[in-house]
C-alpha cells in the first residue's frame, strides 16, 4: 500500500503547507493572475492525490474495479502495484475517499444551484427596475444597462446573456476615462470567468472547512480576482486613472476611513495602484509557472510510476 500512502501524505502536506508558503510570499499581489494559477494547481494536486489513492485502494479491494482500471494494462503492470498486499483496510479507505468525492460533488452542485438562484433573483430585480419598453430592440452585443439609483455602483451580471449594469449615480460621478476604467474592470472579471473560480473555491471551503488549503484558496481568490481586474483596467487606462475611478465609485460607502486595511480591501487596492511594486521578471514568472505545473504532475508521476517502470 505504498503508493496510496505516499499520495495521501503528499496531499496532506500540500494542504497544510501551501497556504503558509503562499501567504509569506511577497509576489502574489504583484502578479495576481500568476498567483491564481498557482492556487489552482495546488488545489488540483490535493484533489488528484485523493482521487488517485481512492482508485488504487478500490482496485485492491474489489476485483471488478481492478478489472476496469487495468483493463488494457499488461499483467506486469498490475503486478508492479502489488495490489493484494494492500490489506483489508484498502476497502475502508477507498470508501472513505469515495464519500469525500461524493461530498465534494454535492457541495459543487449546491454552490451551482445557489449561484443560479442568486442570478435569477438579480435578473428579476433588474427586469423589474429596468424593463424593456414595447418594441425596444437591443442590438446583439449591447450589454450595458443604466439603472436609476442614487448609489454609485457598477457590476457584471453573468448568465446566458451577460449584462453590464451601472447606476445613474455612478454615471454622474464618473467621467471620461474614469468611467471607462470601471467598465474595463468589470469586463475583466467577465472575460476571465472569475465567477466560476469563486464558486469552486466557495464550494470546496464550505464542504471541507477544516482543510487549510481550501479555506485559504477561497479567501485569496476573493481579493486576487479584484487585483487582476484592477490590472486589466490599469493596462488600458493607466494606474492613476483606475485608482481615481475606484475612489470616486466607492468614496460614499465609507471604505476609506483611517486605519490599517488589508491589501484586498479598497484602500489597499488603491495604494497598490498608486505605488506599484515592480513586476516579476519574465524568467521568474516562467519558473513559478513551471513549478506550479509540477504540483499536479507529481501525484500523477507517483501513481503511474510503478506501471511505467514495469514497462521499461
Amino acid at each position: 500500500m505504498t503508493v496510496p500512502f505516499v499520495l495521501l501524505v503528499l496531499g496532506a502536506l500540500a494542504a497544510a503547507t501551501a497556504p503558509r508558503l503562499l501567504s509569506r510570499a511577497d509576489w502574489p499581489e504583484r502578479e495576481p493572475v500568476l498567483a491564481l494559477w498557482v492556487w489552482q494547481c495546488v488545489v488540483a494536486a490535493v484533489l488528484l492525490c485523493c482521487a488517485l489513492a481512492m482508485a488504487l485502494t478500490a482496485s485492491a479491494a474489489w476485483a471488478a474495479v481492478r478489472g476496469n482500471l487495468f483493463a488494457f494494462a499488461p499483467q506486469d503492470v498490475v503486478d508492479a502495484y502489488a495490489l493484494p498486499s494492500y490489506g483489508k483496510w484498502s476497502g475502508t479507505l477507498a470508501i472513505a475517499l469515495a464519500l469525500g468525492g461524493v461530498w465534494t460533488a454535492a457541495m459543487l452542485t449546491r454552490e451551482v444551484r445557489a449561484a443560479r438562484a442568486r442570478r435569477r433573483q438579480r435578473w428579476g430585480e433588474l427586469r423589474a427596475r429596468a424593463p424593456r419598453l414595447p418594441g425596444e430592440d437591443v442590438p446583439p452585443g449591447e450589454r450595458l444597462v443604466i439603472l436609476e439609483d442614487g448609489r454609485t455602483d457598477a457590476w457584471w451580471l453573468s448568465g446566458a446573456q451577460p449584462q453590464l449594469v451601472i447606476t445613474t449615480a455612478a454615471l454622474r460621478r464618473l467621467k471620461g476615462r474614469s468611467l471607462d476604467a470601471v467598465l474595463a474592470h468589470e469586463q475583466g472579471h467577465a472575460r476571465a470567468r472569475h465567477d466560476v473560480l469563486l464558486h469552486c473555491a466557495g464550494a470546496l471551503a464550505g464542504g471541507f472547512p477544516q482543510v487549510p488549503v481550501f479555506a485559504a484558496f477561497r479567501d485569496q481568490v476573493h481579493h486576487l480576482v479584484e487585483l487582476a481586474a484592477d490590472d486589466t483596467a490599469s493596462r488600458r487606462f493607466g494606474r492613476l486613472t483606475t485608482a481615481l475611478a475606484l475612489v470616486e465609485l466607492n468614496e460614499e460607502r465609507g471604505v476609506f476611513a483611517p486605519g490599517p486595511v488589508p491589501l484586498g480591501a479598497l484602500p489597499g487596492r488603491v495604494n497598490r495602484l498608486l505605488d506599484p511594486a515592480p513586476r516579476l521578471t519574465v524568467g521568474r514568472r516562467l519558473r513559478v509557472t513551471a513549478l506550479a505545473m509540477m504540483a499536479p504532475a507529481v501525484p500523477l508521476l507517483i501513481a503511474f510510476g510503478p506501471g511505467l517502470h514495469a514497462l521499461t
